[in-house]
């Protein structure tokens, strides 16, 4: 079944995947056995600051396919990036999949609905806590036990903590990918592109330092963008 939807997903353009994989999302998936080896977890860290709140009705897009390629076995957590994000209480849903393919769609559909409930009624963020919610995701992935472990951030990229908040630690990631989606450039970036660079670089730097894979996709028509 996973060689089925690489093949779907490397040989449609974007909508036509979304559609397809929503219907197939709806429709159901063979039975298979959770085997934690095989299985891959994803944590998707969603920003909230600020106009970013915009963004959100394409990363629900994003959330459905992810949710569509899943299987049994498989962990998906999507959570808020907010002031403080070290913390479950900022998760929106998680689930791991069931083996049985009714229990595990039903478990799909109520995952979906959570994501809607949430971008409908979403409040702006004043801060934006990147490095806590990696953090949060990095325990997320560990506890689950899956075999490939991938953080993704839908964001600016850009950093803003509240007062008294230290994140000047080095991160452990061994073992993970990090990809950077929709990194939308600010008003500041168009009057200094290098500020728009800079912000890449650094958190580039402080994935790869901490044994991680990097990757930043904006474009995600592209077939290889959500590929895990």
């Amino acid at each position: 079944m996973r060689q089925l939807i690489g093949a779907i997903v490397s040989a449609k353009p974007w909508g036509f995947r979304a559609c397809l994989l929503t219907v197939f999302l709806l429709a159901g998936c063979s039975e298979s056995s959770p085997d934690a080896r095989y299985a891959k977890g994803i944590y998707l860290l969603l920003d909230t600051s600020g106009t970013y709140t915009q963004e959100l009705a394409k990363a629900q897009q994003v959330i459905n396919y992810l949710l569509a390629t899943l299987e049994a076995g498989d962990a998906f957590a999507v959570a808020r990036i907010d002031s403080g994000s070290f913390s479950e209480k900022d998760i929106i849903a998680k689930v791991v999949l069931d083996g049985r393919p009714s229990t595990a769609n039903k478990q799909k559909r109520d995952f979906a609905r959570q994501i809607d409930t949430f971008v409908k009624q979403v409040k702006s963020s004043a801060y934006t806590d990147i490095s806590g919610g990696i953090l949060q995701g990095v325990e997320y992935l560990n506890e689950a036990k899956v075999g490939r472990k991938t953080i993704m951030i839908y964001s600016d990229l850009k950093e803003d903590l509240p007062t008294g908040y230290v994140r000047d630690f080095d991160l452990t990631l061994d073992g993970f990918t990090v990809k950077a989606l929709n990194v939308t450039k600010l008003r500041a970036d168009n009057q200094n592109p290098q500020a728009y660079l800079n912000r890449l670089s650094q958190w580039s730097e402080k994935v790869v330092s901490g044994g991680g894979n990097w990757q930043v996709i904006n474009d995600l028509d592209k077939p290889e963008a959500l590929t895990l």
